[in-house]
């Protein structure tokens, strides 16, 4: 598929309605469970959703947009563990409701900016892609959910790897994935 604004808009805005849908007021036993180590549980990935509503998509769209020429449109480095120490103690509602919060008004700002074919093959740099457009990153904000979304099903569905038992073989979110992503 190619990059559509509206069709991005459309996944963008579900979002948070999504995560409030699976996640509100579940007990911390499927909120805070996890992988093992090293791996994030689904309150680790909404306080992630907020780090990048607040530090990234927007903000690179917008020095995207900027009049700063090319060669200074050069993104900051994203850390994608802050969240484990920002807000970490923050309980599971309260973050959905700021994820969400953050959205509407990132979408509202986006929206607001009108942007046209033109401006969605701007370019910027990023620190280790190199020369990135702006309907990349937009494509990215959305496929960087869903991944979310899969991920935080899939963790919690491993919670019962082991109860489920033979129909472990029927049930794909229960295996390890294999292969890089589609070309």
């Amino acid at each position: 598929m190619r990059f559509d604004l509206d069709l991005a808009l459309a996944v963008l805005t579900r979002t948070p309605a999504t995560l409030d849908a699976l996640l509100r007021d579940l007990p911390d036993d499927w909120t805070r469970s996890n992988e093992g180590p090293d791996t994030w549980s689904p309150l680790d990935v909404v306080g992630h959703l907020i780090d990048g509503e607040e530090t990234d998509w927007l903000p690179r769209a917008r020095l995207i947009l900027s009049d700063a020429p090319p060669a200074e449109r050069r993104f900051a480095p994203f850390d994608r563990f802050r969240h484990l120490n920002a807000g970490a103690a923050r309980p599971l509602n309260e973050r959905l409701e700021r994820f969400a919060a953050l959205r509407r008004a990132n979408v509202s700002a986006l929206r607001a900016l009108e942007l046209t074919p033109e401006w969605l093959a701007r370019t910027g740099e990023h620190p280790t892609f190199g020369t990135v457009t702006l309907a990349q990153l937009l494509a990215t904000w959305v496929a960087h959910d869903l991944g979310h979304l899969a991920q935080i099903a899939r963790v919690m569905a491993r919670q019962y790897a082991v109860e489920v038992g033979p129909w472990a073989a029927y049930l794909p979110v229960l295996h390890p994935r294999t292969g890089p992503p589609p070309a």
